[in-house]
């Protein structure tokens, strides 16, 4: 009787060492292959800048609005045209790949780049402290300044010392509205913000008088205007300057580098100067 039960415990203790040296085999196996099974466009501490990646592919995937003329819109070729189209157009070439541009409202423009919609947004998406939490920008490439507009027949609204009280659009999810939210209501008094998700129906309200005025920059309004037949003037000194930036996912300092260098050699050998000039008649400020 000793003698089986001294065989079957030399059974069990052989068995289980055989389990034993068989699941750290694999387990050693499972790692080997984690290392040794990164694609080319991998490294050891992850997936490859967005810049790389963006030259592999040999396409910029450009986020913008499509309704902002004169700096991004549909023209009749049903081709993406304007001032940012340009500029990311130039910005592509330098970086020797092919541009392509997914159209999106401004007021999921943040979430769209957040999603990997798209690689860059050039959309006049103006820097802010804000928005630095949230996105890296590259160096501004325009600057706006933007004024109060009222109906050509309203003769009460002469600055934003004069909106309390009123209706007042902008665009949604803008830095025109967070300026109106967080900084002019304290300062003037309560007014009501209606929101919109492009220039040409927030004209059309205000040439309607369903709202009492809206702030913008005269650059967009221009063209609009002309063809819209809008009946709204500017009114009063600017009441802000903007600049905006071509914004990228965080953490994409090798390509906000990259970008800057371009914008500095588009500067530098006429090529900005030259998209300025075509789309707003005058030369940008020094």
């Amino acid at each position: 009787m000793k003698n089986r039960k001294s065989v079957f415990t030399l059974l069990l203790v052989l068995m289980f060492s055989f389990v034993f040296t068989a699941c750290g085999a694999g387990n050693g196996n499972k790692e080997d292959n984690a290392e040794g099974n990164q694609t080319p466009n991998e490294t050891s501490k992850g997936k490859t800048s967005l810049l790389d990646e963006i030259k592999d592919r040999g396409v910029l995937k450009v986020g913008l609005m499509g309704t902002y003329r004169p700096y991004n819109f549909l023209n009749e070729k049903q081709e993406m045209d304007g001032f940012d189209a340009d500029i990311a157009k130039e910005v592509a070439k330098r970086l020797g790949v092919n541009v392509e541009f997914i159209a999106q409202e401004f007021s999921g423009m943040i979430a769209g780049l957040q999603a990997e919609k798209f690689d860059v947004v050039i959309s006049q998406m103006t820097i802010t402290d804000e928005r630095k939490q949230q996105m890296d920008f590259s160096d501004p490439y325009i600057t706006n300044q933007v004024k109060v507009i009222v109906h050509e027949t309203n003769d009460s609204i002469k600055s934003v010392e004069d909106f309390k009280g009123k209706n007042i659009g902008v665009g949604l999810g803008t830095n025109d509205e967070t300026y109106l939210r967080t900084k002019l209501m304290p300062e003037v008094g309560e007014f009501k913000i209606m929101t919109y998700n492009d220039v040409i129906t927030t004209l059309k309200d205000l040439d309607a008088d369903r709202i009492d005025a809206t702030i913008n920059n005269i650059y967009a309004l221009k063209p609009v205007v002309e063809e819209q037949g809008f009946k709204i003037k500017a009114v009063g000194e600017a009441i802000k300057s903007d600049q905006a930036g071509i914004a990228t996912r965080k953490g994409n300092e090798e390509l906000v580098a990259e970008l800057n260098r371009i914008l500095a050699e588009m500067k530098e050998d006429g090529t900005y100067k030259e998209i300025f000039v075509k789309w707003f008649e005058e030369e940008p400020q020094s």
